[in-house]
C-alpha cells in the first residue's frame, strides 16, 4: 500500500531533532531504521504528519566504554552491535540475541534503539535490556534524562517516551563474570519469538548466586519473571533449575493469538527458562 502523506525533516543533531519533535507534538513520528515505522506506514496503521529522521546524527551512533558500564547509541544497526567487540566481551547475551532478529537485511538497517523505542514485548531486545539491567537515556526540551528498562516499557507499544523526546543511547552494566543464554521458540525463521527467555546467572562454588530472567511475549510489555529469579539463587544443579524454572510464568498475562495461547505461552515459559539456565550454567 502506498503510505499516507507527511512532512519529512532530517536534523543533524540531537538538539535540532529535539525541537523539530517539539514543534510536531504528538503528530510527529521518529524514524529511525525504519524497520518498524515504514510498514505501519504502508499499511496505514500510522498517521504522522511529520517524520523526523535521526539516522544522520552521528552522535547517536556506536559502542563505547565508561568504567564498568557500556554505552550503545540508539541508531547502532543490529548488524554493528552483534559484531562489535565490546559488546561481545562485555554483554554477550545482546550480541547473542541480535544474532535471532530477523534476517541480515533487517539486522543492517534496523536499530538497536529503534527495536526498544517502539517497545513490540514480541520483539527480542526488550527482554534483554531488561535482563542486563539497562538504563535508557532520554533528550527532550527540558534537558536529558535516564529511565530505567524496567520503567521504560509502559504498555503494549507505549514508552516512557514523551511525544517531544528522544531516545539517545542505552547504558547498561558490564556483565563480566556473567554466564548467559538466549533461548526462543518460533515457527519459522525470521519470525517472532512465539516467547523468548533472556538468561544471566552468576555461579561461584557450583551454585547459581544471582539470577536475572527476561521474558519476550509473556505480557504487553517485556517481563522480569522475579520468582525465578529468587528460587533459583542458590540452585546447584539441574533439578533445582528445574523446579525454579516452573515459576517463570508466575504474574505474566500472555495474549492469545494465531501463534499460541495462553497455557501454551506460559508451559514454553517455564521450559526454555530451564534450558536457557541450564545452557548459561554447562548444566545441561
Amino acid at each position: 500500500m502506498i503510505p499516507p502523506v507527511f512532512d519529512y525533516a532530517r536534523p543533524g543533531s540531537v538538539d535540532e531533532a529535539v525541537r523539530t519533535l517539539t514543534g510536531a507534538g504528538e503528530d510527529g513520528k521518529v524514524l529511525a531504521g525504519g524497520q518498524s515505522l515504514l510498514p505501519l506506514l504502508r499499511m496505514r496503521l500510522a498517521f504522522p504528519e511529520l517524520v523526523v529522521d535521526v539516522g544522520r546524527i552521528p552522535e547517536l551512533r556506536g559502542v563505547r566504554e565508561d568504567g564498568d558500564t557500556l554505552v550503545i547509541g540508539a541508531m547502532t544497526t543490529h548488524h554493528e552491535v552483534l559484531h562489535d567487540p565490546l559488546v561481545r566481551r562485555h554483554a554477550g547475551l545482546l550480541a547473542q540475541a541480535t544474532a535471532t532478529v530477523a534476517d541480515p537485511a533487517v539486522r543492517h538497517r534496523g536499530t538497536f534503539g529503534g527495536s526498544l523505542a517502539h517497545a513490540d514485548p514480541a520483539a527480542d531486545l526488550p527482554a534483554v535490556a531488561l535482563a542486563l539491567d539497562a538504563d535508557l537515556v532520554v533528550a527532550g526540551p527540558r534537558g536529558r534524562r535516564t529511565v530505567a528498562a524496567r520503567d521504560f516499557f509502559v504498555d503494549y507499544l507505549q514508552t516512557a517516551l514523551e511525544p517531544d523526546e528522544l531516545l539517545v543511547e542505552v547504558r547498561m552494566p558490564k556483565t563480566d563474570g556473567w554466564s548467559f543464554h538466549y533461548e526462543k521458540f518460533h515457527p519459522v525463521a525470521q519470525s517472532w519469538p512465539v516467547v523468548g527467555v533472556a538468561a544471566l546467572v552468576r555461579c561461584e562454588d557450583g551454585h547459581i548466586t544471582q539470577a536475572r530472567i527476561g521474558l519476550a511475549n509473556m505480557g504487553s510489555t517485556p517481563l522480569r519473571a522475579t520468582t525465578a529469579e529468587e528460587t533459583l539463587t542458590g540452585a546447584d544443579g539441574p533439578e533445582a533449575v528445574a523446579r525454579a524454572a516452573e515459576a517463570a510464568a508466575e504474574g505474566t498475562r500472555p495474549s492469545q493469538d494465531l501463534a499460541a495461547g495462553p497455557e501454551y505461552r506460559r508451559h514454553l515459559a517455564r521450559v526454555l527458562t530451564r534450558r536457557a539456565v541450564l545452557t548459561a550454567t554447562g548444566w545441561e
